[in-house]
């Protein structure tokens, strides 16, 4: 007597999704500064976001390599990230208002994606579609935000995702690059908490993500799938709310 087995599903990654709702939470935790409040003290925590959020990519790059024979670009995940940098960019500019010198923080993700997928092919096409994606980052630096470091920021996590932890000093030093070191090294020097806590945040924030993604955490996590790209957009619109409401 013979059974049939049933189609075995992927494993949800558990501690992939714990990374991304931090990097959530971090983010809007940054965001929580301009709703009128005095908490600049946010900027720190804020600092994680970004670098965990490549470092999602990065995963999500290196298991798309590690299953394909020969690795295609992946229009399905590149799509998701375009299409919600335009629904994106109307709230974002309408919450930050006055803030806004760059684009949303979705197409530097998108480039990045697309330098990550290059880096780490043998298809020339996937490895001419990085280095355009890494022209556009360097051209475009100003309107990007986290300029083009942040664009290399998921290449660098991909490279030491499998690594020694304490490899993750390089993502570490490119996130802090990615961000505004100038003024972070400057208040550092003049011990400004914030800044000396900032620069602390981005060369950890790799590393701590990193290790996190090497446990296995033993309670249940919400998966976090496609619809979680609606956040992004709605997060904007609910903190201008809040704005509207207690300033």
């Amino acid at each position: 007597m013979s059974e049939t087995n049933p189609i075995e599903q992927p494993v949800r990654d558990r501690a992939l999704d714990l990374l991304k709702w931090l990097a959530v939470l971090s983010m809007v935790l940054d965001h929580l500064r301009y709703v009128g409040w005095h908490v600049d003290g946010l900027y720190v925590p804020g600092r994680f976001a970004f670098a965990w959020f490549c470092l999602a990519i990065a995963v999500n790059v290196g298991r798309g390599a590690a299953r394909a024979s020969q690795p295609r670009l992946d229009w399905k995940y590149l799509a998701w990230l375009a299409v919600f940098s335009v629904v994106a960019e109307f709230p974002y500019r309408l919450y930050m208002a006055e803030e806004v010198t760059t684009l949303n923080v979705l197409p530097t993700l998108a480039l990045g994606l697309l330098v990550a997928q290059g880096a780490f092919s043998r298809s020339w096409p996937m490895r001419l579609s990085g280095v355009v994606a890494l022209g556009i980052g360097v051209v475009f630096s100003a309107q990007l935000m986290f300029g083009a470091f942040g664009v290399l920021l998921p290449t660098a996590c991909l490279l030491v995702l499998h690594r020694s932890l304490w490899l993750a000093v390089l993502p570490g030093v490119v996130c802090l690059l990615s961000n505004e070191w100038p003024k972070i090294i400057d208040g550092m020097l003049w011990g400004d908490p914030i800044s000396i806590g900032a620069l602390i945040a981005c060369l950890l924030g790799p590393w701590l993500g990193i290790a996190l993604l090497r446990w296995r955490p033993a309670f249940s996590v919400w998966p976090m799938r496609r619809w979680a790209y609606l956040i992004y957009p709605l997060h904007f619109l609910l903190l201008l709310v809040v704005r509207m409401v207690t300033v």
